[in-house]
């Protein structure tokens, strides 16, 4: 069902930082800053040859991503994101087995402008899972 690794999501406490990291010293192609309000975060992709990584920051208050910091101060790996081809069939797939969707099940855009889902990591041994419809 699931099919190549998207990216691997990184929470920073200084996104600039962590771009120039990436960047300068291990001389990756690292994107623009993109606020997502509907997500409560910035994001920059740093493109590798075989995925991506997304480097994460909070945005406002209310963010998702602001707890884990504040558990975490010098960040971490916060997610997993894997490509399926049709999410929804993907989802009913999960639920059917047992596994639980975030939120209210429904698809949401993600940051490629495509639908996403996020698993519960209690389901996949301790890991936040992002499913994105490719």
């Amino acid at each position: 069902m699931i099919g190549r690794l998207n990216h691997v999501a990184i929470v920073v406490p200084d996104l600039a930082s962590a771009m120039k990291m990436y960047s300068d010293t291990l001389g990756a192609k690292v994107s623009d800053m993109v606020d997502q309000p509907a997500h409560g975060v910035t994001t920059v992709f740093i493109d590798l040859p075989n995925t991506k990584i997304e480097l994460l920051r909070p945005l406002g208050d209310n963010s998702p991503v602001a707890n884990f910091l504040a558990r975490n101060p010098s960040g971490g790996i916060h997610h997993i994101c894997y490509e399926v081809e049709d999410i929804l069939a993907a989802r009913d797939r999960l639920v059917a087995a047992g596994a639980r969707v975030l939120g209210d099940g429904a698809p949401k855009i993600g940051a490629h402008n495509k639908p996403v889902l996020f698993l519960h990591p209690k389901d996949f041994c301790g890991t936040l899972i992002e499913l994105e419809q490719v």
